[in-house]
Formats: structure tokens, C-alpha cells, sequence
């Protein structure tokens, strides 16, 4: 009994001896990845994704992707709040039909699925999904943030909503297939693109309602303003053009035709200072760039396989794209006119938004 009582410590020292000598154990690779230190505070680009649901988020400087949000079925179009804080997302429940599908053949809408996202920049999460009327595929935010312009494809209409309570404010009967909804710079208007009446429909946005409409190209798609509110230009995918309107009169004054047998324009913005539009190109692959002193499309970048969304850097350097059928995401110097990367998103990229970091 007391030889086996006296063996304990000496194995205690033994056991002791032997761990210290070992070097320690890494821990799991779960907890290596947990413990990776996160990209410092920076500007993010925010991708919708329209199969898989979800939102790609890329740090910037970087150029990596490092988070994805589930979001709900076909996010789509996506709007910055004015101060930045918030983004809005378009998610619907309709099925989705590409160009000449017989629509009789798909399954019926998840109106329950029907929504606009509100996600979080600074806790980088969807808080809430509030009511936005059938199918809303874009949107766009009045400046001073409490109202939302929801274009409704499969109803012909607009839903205002408030963005605070979620509540309709009302609806606003426009062309077939409304698409692109966009706030000229000084709050005071809202173009929406109707796709099959090839027409754009002016909305007061101080007191929502109709207030004009006028013809541009075949299926137009978006609609991008100069900063000074002076002039928008409109895509029209199938005509192959740009029409420039007086955003005052609310008028076509010219057309620009671009070249190229693929050239679909798509999504539409101005550069910060006014002197360039870009255009993305659908099937072309490429960004057009247009003079707007001249008029002229002076060049073009090739970004990737049928680019959509279209977004550019507060300071103008850098423009981002969505690339769909190819899944990721390019980032053009504007400088140079060239891809400077690529970066995997989720199954068909479509809306993108550039979000400067902004200390909070």
C-alpha cells in the first residue's frame, strides 16, 4: 500500500515533464479560420446574387470576397441609403423567365418571398424584409431617405413606400415591365424604363405622381442622370443605343448608336464629375464609355460575360460590374481603361453598390 502511494508523485512529475517538452497542439482548423484577423475598415462592394440568393460582400482594397449573406429568392436590384447606413435590396418570389419563355409553363409566384430587404452596413446584416408590392425587381430612395420607389415588373406599377414603418404610401400605374427606377440627382423626379412600351414615365417625388412619359429605344433598361441634373441618358438593350434626354423637358434630344453586333446596354451611370457615362454592355462583355461633352462613345473595357450591374467609386477611379453567366465581379482603373481584378461572387451576380467606409 505504501509503495503505490509513494509512485504517484514520482508519475505526476514524470507526465509533466513529458507535456512541457512537447510543443502545443494547433488548435482545429475551425478555430484557425475563426481566429484569421478581418480586412481593416475599408469601402465595400455589395453584389445581389439572383439564384443563389444570397449577397456577396468585397472589401475593396483587398479585392476578396469576405462575407456572404443569405438574403431570400432573387435579390436583384440594390440602393444605398443617402447617408449610407442602410442598403436596400429587391428580392421576389416570381419565377424566373428569361426573354421568350411561354410564362404559362412556369410555376406560380411565392408572393410571400415578395420584398425589400433592409440590410445593415455596420452590423453587415438583413434586419428586416418590408412590403414593396408584386415582383419588384429596382428601386429608388428619395434623398431624404423615408421613401422608396419600387418598380412592380409583373404589375405595370410603382409601389412608394416608407422605408421607416414599411408603409404604401401609393401606387402608380406605368408601362409593361417597368425596370430601371432611378432619382435625378436633385431629388425632385423619378424615371422608370418600361421594357415592352419602350417609354420612360416621370414621377413627382415630392408628391408622387405621374407627370409625364416619353419614347426612347427598344426595351430600355436604366437610366443614368448627370450630377447637375441637366441631362439623362437612357439604354435601350435591343436598339443598341443611348438616348439623351433633357431632364428638365423631359424630352430626347439625340440618340447615340453604339457599334458592336452584341452591344445590349444594360446598366447606365454617370462619373462623378459629369464628363463620362458607362454603360454596361450585357452581351457585348464590355463597359462603353461616352464623352458627354460630345455625345460620343470614345471607348470600351472588357470586363467579363454579360455584365449588369454597374456602380462607380465616390471619387470616380474605379468602376465595379456584375458579371453574371461568369459569376464574379471586375474591377475597371478608369484611368487606364483596364480590368485590374476579378473576384468570385454567387450564382448570377446582377445588382451591384460601391460603399464608401464612413467612420460611425
Amino acid at each position: 500500500m505504501s509503495r503505490r502511494v509513494a509512485l504517484v508523485p514520482i508519475i505526476a512529475i514524470c507526465v509533466a515533464l513529458v507535456s512541457c517538452s512537447r510543443e502545443p497542439a494547433a488548435p482545429p482548423a475551425a478555430e484557425q479560420r475563426a481566429a484569421a484577423p478581418n480586412p481593416p475598415p475599408g469601402d465595400r462592394v455589395y453584389v445581389t446574387n439572383e439564384i443563389s440568393g444570397t449577397m456577396t460582400i468585397i472589401d475593396v482594397g483587398t479585392k476578396t470576397a469576405v462575407a456572404t449573406v443569405q438574403l431570400g429568392k432573387r435579390p436583384r436590384g440594390i440602393r444605398r441609403s443617402p447617408d449610407g447606413s442602410t442598403l436596400y435590396v429587391a428580392l421576389s418570389g416570381s419565377p424566373l423567365a428569361p426573354p421568350g419563355v411561354d410564362e404559362s409553363t412556369l410555376p406560380p409566384p411565392d408572393r410571400t418571398a415578395d420584398g425589400i430587404g433592409v440590410f445593415s452596413v455596420a452590423h453587415q446584416k438583413l434586419l428586416r424584409v418590408i412590403p414593396s408590392g408584386t415582383d419588384p425587381e429596382q428601386m429608388a430612395v428619395s434623398h431624404d431617405g423615408r421613401r422608396l420607389f419600387i418598380a412592380n415588373e409583373d404589375a405595370a406599377q410603382v409601389s412608394v413606400v416608407d422605408a421607416v414603418d414599411g408603409r404604401l404610401i401609393t401606387t402608380i400605374k406605368v408601362g409593361a415591365e417597368p425596370e430601371g427606377v432611378d432619382m435625378r440627382p436633385d431629388g425632385r423626379v423619378v424615371y422608370v424604363t418600361s421594357e415592352e412600351n419602350s417609354e420612360v414615365f416621370v414621377i413627382d417625388a415630392i408628391e408622387p405622381k405621374l407627370i409625364a412619359k416619353f419614347a426612347v429605344g427598344p426595351r430600355p433598361r436604366s437610366t443614368g442622370f448627370l450630377p447637375d441634373s441637366s441631362r439623362a441618358y437612357v439604354g435601350s438593350e435591343n436598339g443598341s443605343s443611348v438616348a439623351v434626354v433633357d431632364a428638365m423637358k423631359h424630352r430626347v434630344v439625340s440618340t447615340i448608336k453604339l457599334t458592336g453586333e452584341l452591344t445590349r446596354p444594360m446598366a447606365v451611370v454617370s462619373s462623378p464629375d459629369g464628363k463620362h457615362v458607362f454603360v454596361s454592355a450585357g452581351r457585348g462583355k464590355t463597359v462603353v464609355i461616352i464623352d458627354t461633352a460630345t455625345n460620343v462613345a470614345i471607348g470600351t473595357v472588357e470586363v467579363g460575360d454579360r455584365p449588369w450591374g454597374l456602380d462607380v467609386s465616390p471619387d470616380g477611379t474605379t468602376l465595379v460590374t456584375a458579371n453574371g453567366p461568369s459569376n464574379d465581379v471586375s474591377f475597371v482603373d478608369v484611368a487606364t481603361r483596364m480590368v485590374t481584378a476579378k473576384v468570385k461572387a454567387g450564382d448570377r451576380p446582377w445588382g451591384v453598390a460601391y460603399v464608401p467606409y464612413v467612420a460611425r
